[in-house]
């Protein structure tokens, strides 16, 4: 019953290495909104080998160069991992969000990940 283990199976995967896939986000944050994720199920990044995470990292860097090339409108990204029900993981298998983020697209960006606890984002 794994969302992610079927999409993989299905062959969704933008992205593929030997560890891990890409595979854009159903619900996206933003366009191009693209999750990394191991081959291999398991809760969360804290599961992952160093093998796996080396894999994703390599997925990561191919995908936003990617993401690069294909918007001239893209300034920056947000990278990371909910790990766990309190800090928001509603999948249970890793995933690494890749979120491409363009200059205007949050009225004041400051502290990025941050704002995942509302009134901690300005600082």
């Amino acid at each position: 019953g794994c969302p992610f283990c079927e999409r993989l199976r299905n062959r969704e995967a933008i992205l593929e290495n030997g560890l891990s896939a890409a595979i854009l986000d159903r619900f996206p944050v933003s366009q191009g909104h693209t999750l990394v994720i191991p081959k291999r199920h398991m809760a969360d990044f804290f599961d992952m080998t160093e093998d796996e995470r080396s894999a994703a990292n390599d997925l990561l860097r191919v995908r936003r160069r990617q993401l690069l090339e294909e918007d001239s409108l893209i300034t920056g990204f947000n990278v990371g991992a909910n790990c766990g029900k309190a800090a928001g993981q509603s999948i249970f298998h890793c995933h690494i969000p890749l979120i491409p983020r363009r200059l205007g697209d949050a009225p004041h960006p400051r502290g990025g990940v941050r704002g995942v606890i509302p009134g901690k984002m300005s600082y």
